[in-house]
């Protein structure tokens, strides 16, 4: 059988939708809220990528979701989370949140502190199937951890990754300051690629900071440079025990 040809598609931070809010400045990589394009409502099992800056003590109101596994990535600021599980904290940078809506949870998220805006981005993946317990967790990262070296935050089952999905997925973070480095994409699989600040070659591609790449198997990339950046290895939206 042949192997189908890899595929890379750039986005520009200035493609992206930008919605201004006064308390909330976010950019959405794909289709959400008041944003829809048909063409582009996710890249696999990857469903939402939001880039978001939120003013001093302003936030989200309590607000419920069901069937998605949640991840949260601050880059500056903290981040306060309280749900109706019962479960609050505080996530500064380099931490990572993760909710399981499953079921159906109410939560809300807001700056916790009183002068400096928060900035993160949040990722939703379509969960491997439906209707699972809800669950949340936190997980602070030193630098250390992911300098020049991809450090997997979250993974699907059995990966003994920080933080298990439900869904074959997984979630890497690499500061990248010296060092070259990479990543395979197999065949079948769909790889997601975002420069969260910097200047990063990625292949062929020079990255800076908003800017991302949407890459399908088998694909080797190569990254050098200088630079934050989030990579997601994902199936197709159609690959979950639904």
């Amino acid at each position: 059988m042949a192997t189908k040809p890899s595929l890379v598609r750039l986005q520009r931070a200035g493609d992206r939708y930008f919605g201004e809010h006064g308390w909330l400045r976010t950019y959405h990589s794909f289709s959400f809220a008041d944003y829809y394009d048909p063409a582009n409502v996710g890249w696999g099992a990857l469903r939402v990528f939001n880039d978001d800056r939120v003013a001093p003590r302003r936030g989200f109101a309590t607000h419920s979701h069901r069937d998605m596994e949640i991840i949260t990535y601050v880059l500056e600021g903290n981040l306060k989370h309280e749900d109706s599980m019962g479960s609050a904290g505080m996530v500064g940078p380099g931490g990572v949140q993760y909710m399981s809506a499953g079921t159906g949870v109410a939560h809300s998220e807001f700056n916790g502190s009183p002068e400096r805006w928060l900035h993160f981005i949040q990722m939703w993946v379509l969960p491997a199937r439906p209707g699972v317990e809800p669950a949340y967790g936190q997980l602070d990262f030193s630098v250390q951890d992911r300098l020049d070296k991809w450090l997997t935050i979250a993974a699907g089952p059995a990966s003994g990754a920080p933080i298990t999905l439900s869904q074959d997925a997984t979630f890497k973070v690499n500061r990248l300051e010296s060092e070259r480095v990479s990543h395979r994409f197999d065949e079948g699989r769909l790889g997601f690629v975002f420069a969260a600040d910097g200047n990063v070659t990625v292949g062929e591609e020079r990255l800076s900071a908003g800017d991302s790449l949407r890459v399908s198997g088998p694909k080797t990339l190569e990254l050098t440079g200088h630079g934050e950046i989030l990579l997601w290895d994902i199936p197709p939206a159609g690959a979950t025990d639904r």
